[in-house]
């Protein structure tokens, strides 16, 4: 039976179940392969928490959505998933923990690099190299020290392919990357992303700065990600959410209100605060 068959089978929450993000932490989900349990956040040396004990798990092999207005903490989150905010140099996690497939990312010997490279992040601007759309895509790999031009030009094609590019630019790969309009260079940068094979990929308002034409096409390809990645997407767009996401996360004011199948929590959420925000009563 294949993996897909053991998944259908498996039982669904009930239409009326929520995922409890209360202090003894969220439901559990089969197959989570991102762990937060109880974590708190701040950028001020843990005078102020920006983050206050937030509890979830993500499923692996699926889209993930945090949605929430403007300051609430989701973007915070995100990278604390791959630890961005230690360039921060008054930034603390302080309480809690985040793991992956069971480590803790915060561990003393955890290599924040090494990290990165298990957890990718696209960014809400597009911001690829000076290089040609070849090296953008190599880049990392070189980094990590292949030389074999071969192992090199099928990892640039199949990451094109991969970010449904390939087409678009397979005749001219030495070309600056700098030439490719803002949604082909963001499907760029998603290249340069699944080139090193990551558990995980984190979007951080991938889509914003996109024109709708090519949000369709990014949104097309996030729900093809899917297939062989983890991925966790800010966005304000609650449309997006419902047409991408498995699971959406609710913040406000540094809290998780409310995390559900992304169908539960827009049909029929559990907590008004969250029923207020995707009506439009605020935010």
């Amino acid at each position: 039976m294949s993996k897909q068959d053991k998944k259908s089978k498996e039982p669904k929450p009930k239409a009326t179940e929520r995922i409890d993000t209360s202090s003894d932490g969220a439901r559990h989900l089969n197959e989570a392969l991102l762990d937060v349990q109880k974590l708190s956040f701040s950028y001020d040396m843990g005078k102020t928490d920006t983050l206050k004990k937030i509890s979830l798990e993500i499923p692996k092999q699926k889209v993930t959505a945090f949605i929430g207005p403007s300051g609430c903490g989701k973007s915070t989150l995100l990278r604390c998933f791959n630890r961005m905010n230690d360039t921060i140099p008054t930034a603390r996690i302080t309480h809690g923990n985040v793991k992956i497939m069971g480590a803790d990312i915060y561990g003393p010997k955890v290599d924040p690099i090494r990290l990165r490279k298990q957890v990718g992040m696209v960014f809400q601007k597009s911001n690829p190299f000076p290089k040609s759309i070849y090296e953008n895509v190599a880049f990392g790999l070189r980094i990590a020290g292949e030389r074999k031009k071969s192992v090199l030009d099928e990892a640039v094609e199949k990451s094109l392919k991969g970010a449904a590019l390939w087409d678009e630019v397979k005749d001219r790969l030495g070309e600056s990357a700098l030439g490719l309009s803002g949604g082909q260079q963001q499907r760029l940068c998603i290249a340069r992303t699944i080139a090193v094979e990551p558990e995980v990929i984190l979007m951080d308002e991938p889509c914003s700065a996109l024109d709708p034409i090519a949000t369709a096409v990014v949104e097309e390809l996030i729900t093809k990600l899917r297939e062989d990645f983890t991925v966790v997407i800010v966005t304000h767009n609650m449309q997006q959410a419902t047409r991408v996401s498995d699971h959406t996360a609710f913040f406000y004011l540094g809290e998780l209100i409310e995390y559900d199948t992304t169908q539960q929590l827009f049909t029929n959420p559990s907590i008004k605060q969250t029923e207020d925000y995707i009506s439009g009563r605020f935010g």
